[in-house]
């Protein structure tokens, strides 16, 4: 059929009004996106343009009680460059003073930063890198420099904002001050100070816009936040830095010495709860020491002998026992059913009284004492531990508390010779900070304290919340049961025969229990059997200011693994130096000491004391930390050059004291 131009005509209108129809749907697409669904496809628009991100705030101080950080944010800048925004003429006038500007302060030549923001300019580079991890002084000096000072748009400068957590002691106290940490799926862990009180101290996130730009980057829009971060509350704890270091220092010392697995001391304020030193020390694979746990409050372990003063308190308070009370030690061991109860000394110490035992620490006549005690009724001695407290958590706000176990009669592991291996020590177990607690108790007439961290919380100069004292049990026992028990811990350090008498000193009165356990005793492999040694107490003893443990695991037994050897020297030491570190006016001039013995500087130190001062005495031999604390309560300046112990003063001894202004010391 021949095709006319009639058909042409009719195809044509047909095409037009196909066209006119795809036209009407595209306007009515169009208009229904804009009034319809306009408001979303803006906001998806804008999602992946531009981006709320989090902004974390400055995390409050953690300070120690006299105000020194223990723990601070610290602000980090990073500097990129958007060589697009830049004008041609601002660009060619700063691109050079910019670049020298920056060698000035980065270091690296000009050349270097002037080809890098030149290179920026030609490949449009919209967040080239200048420069990271400024502080805050270099920064506000890089937002000063040409071409940068002309802001975000006509400057090009892009400042990214991170908060960095320092700690000015380093590694001491490392695990106690902690950090609060979180993962990708947004879980945290907390750990120490940092993770107990991270309520007070983390604040409030902010909010900044961000616009997506080349390469998937992100760049902040303006100047300001959206939603300005809320800085963290500061938090004042308990912990003394002089205190601290020195308990750190004294443990370090005697883990290195005998080469032992790890150890931590703890030192707590007798009348307050308020610990003042937490230590905890393990050895790597090197035989080098560092934080690695904080087995002070959260490993539990049995104490050993160290309990022989919980079993003594309940004895004495149940009527059972008198510390003038007889026991036969016979030859030094004693059997029980399949068992058998050894003393350290080899042929006993026969007929004895309960309270020279505990002063010698016989194994067989507390195991006698408290077997044949509660025999008839085993539950009454356990009842008796738990009105103490000792099966009951400190309740602790540092995470990881280890739980005590006290074991009732009926329970599994219960036997007949639980009642014999608890009375010194086993078949029970205790954190250090636990044991520490009821030796406070002792200390402080019987009241028990929860261990304190913290004193209080803070806005700039304003206490936000204020932490006192709390009070676990008024009264753990009787005035008459402290009072005899405290006077047989004296005699632990200066009695004739006690377990600790080779800490005894004529200036600084101790009271405490030497403790060795076994460990790993189950296994028959003597070569794994393994000792904790541990030494609790509290000093002075007549008017004790501070109690004190000290527990070190695994000590090389070819070097030595006795309680009073290997923890009881760390006790001593601490004791001397904390006191030797308190204010006094006077100190005695011209001591004289032959080699760098701390130990016979703080004798030295303490017979000087009794006499009047004239004379710049000889610092040779104690430690840079004690001895600045001695020149400066003299009104001395003191200038410090290296670490450790001092070894050449530029002030002689015999030197008066005030004709001196200023002292160097040397230290080795």
């Amino acid at each position: 059929m021949a095709i006319t131009p009639k058909h042409i005509l009719t195809r044509l209108y047909m095409v037009a009004g196909g066209l006119f129809l795809f036209a009407g749907a595209v306007v009515f697409k169009l208009v229904n996106i804009q009034t319809v669904d306009g408001d979303k496809y803006r906001e998806l628009a804008l999602q992946r343009t531009e981006k709320l991100f989090t902004i974390a705030p400055n995390r409050g101080n953690l300070y120690s009680e006299d105000g020194s950080l223990l723990a601070t944010s610290v602000s980090k800048y990073t500097i990129r460059f958007d060589a697009v925004t830049v004008s041609e003429t601002d660009f060619s006038e700063g691109v050079g003073p910019l670049a020298r500007s920056l060698s000035d302060l980065l270091g690296k030549p000009s050349g270097h930063y002037e080809q890098l923001l030149r290179k920026a300019r030609a490949n449009k580079n919209r967040y080239t890198l200048i420069a990271r991890n400024l502080d805050y002084s270099e920064f506000t000096a890089v937002k000063e420099f040409p071409l940068f000072r002309k802001g975000p748009y006509k400057g090009g400068m892009i400042v990214e904002q991170r908060t960095v957590r320092e700690h000015p002691l380093g590694k001491i106290a490392e695990r106690s001050v902690g950090y609060e940490r979180y993962d990708d799926k947004g879980y945290a862990t907390r750990v120490g100070l940092e993770g107990a009180f991270g309520s007070y101290l983390r604040g409030v996130e902010g909010k900044r816009l961000k616009q997506k730009i080349a390469k998937g980057q992100w760049k902040p829009i303006g100047l300001d936040n959206i939603i300005e971060p809320q800085d963290g509350y500061d938090v004042i704890s308990t912990i003394d830095i002089n205190i601290q270091d020195i308990a750190h220092h004294a443990l370090l010392r005697q883990l290195e010495h005998y080469k032992a697995e790890h150890g931590s001391v703890i030192v707590m304020e007798t009348r307050t709860g308020e610990i003042k030193a937490i230590s905890n020390l393990g050895r790597t694979s090197e035989g080098t020491y560092y934080e690695r746990l904080n087995y002070a409050i959260g490993e539990s372990h049995e104490p050993g002998s160290t309990f022989k003063l919980m079993s003594l308190v309940a004895a004495l308070e149940d009527g059972v026992v008198d510390t003038s009370t007889v026991v036969d030690t016979e030859k030094g061991y004693w059997r029980i059913y399949d068992r058998i109860v050894r003393d350290s000394k080899h042929g006993g110490y026969g007929e004895i009284s309960v309270g020279k035992a505990f002063e010698v620490s016989s194994n067989t006549a507390f195991a006698k004492m408290i077997h044949n005690g509660y025999k008839d009724n085993p539950q009454r001695f356990v009842n008796r531990l738990m009105e103490m407290g000792l099966d009951q958590e400190l309740g602790m706000p540092i995470k990881g508390e280890g739980k005590p176990v006290l074991r009732n009669p009926g329970d599994k592991g219960w036997s007949g010779i639980s009642l014999a291996w608890m009375s010194h020590g086993y078949e029970v177990s205790l954190t250090p900070l636990q044991t520490l607690a009821f030796y406070n108790a002792i200390a402080n007439d019987g009241e028990l304290l929860r261990p304190r961290l913290i004193k209080e919380v803070r806005e700039w100069d304003r206490t936000v919340e204020r932490f006192g004292k709390e009070v676990l049990n008024p009264a753990v026992c009787s005035k008459e049961t402290v009072r005899k028990v405290q006077r047989l811990l004296k005699n632990v350090v200066s009695g004739d025969h006690g377990t600790g008498r080779s800490l005894y000193s004529p200036y600084l009165s101790l009271a405490g229990k030497t403790g060795t356990a076994q460990k790993n005793y189950a296994q028959k492999d003597p070569e794994k059997l393994a000792y904790i040694s541990t030494f609790a107490g509290y000093f002075p003893a007549d008017d004790p200011q501070y109690s004190c443990i000290v527990v070190i695991h695994e000590p090389d037994k070819s070097v030595g693994y006795y309680g009073a050897d290997v923890s009881g020297p760390v006790f001593r030491s601490v004791a001397q130096k904390i006191i030797a570190n308190k204010p006094v006016e006077e100190l005695m001039a011209g001591i004289e000491i032959d080699r760098p013995d701390l130990e016979a500087a703080y004798e030295a130190y303490y017979e000087a004391a009794r006499q009047t001062p004239e004379l710049l005495p000889d610092l040779r031999g104690m430690s840079g930390m004690d001895a600045v604390s001695i020149l400066e309560n003299l009104g001395l300046k003191v200038e410090v050059r290296g670490n450790g112990k001092v070894r050449r003063q530029s002030v002689s001894k015999g030197t008066k004291i005030k004709e001196v202004k200023r002292i160097v010391l040397e230290l080795s």
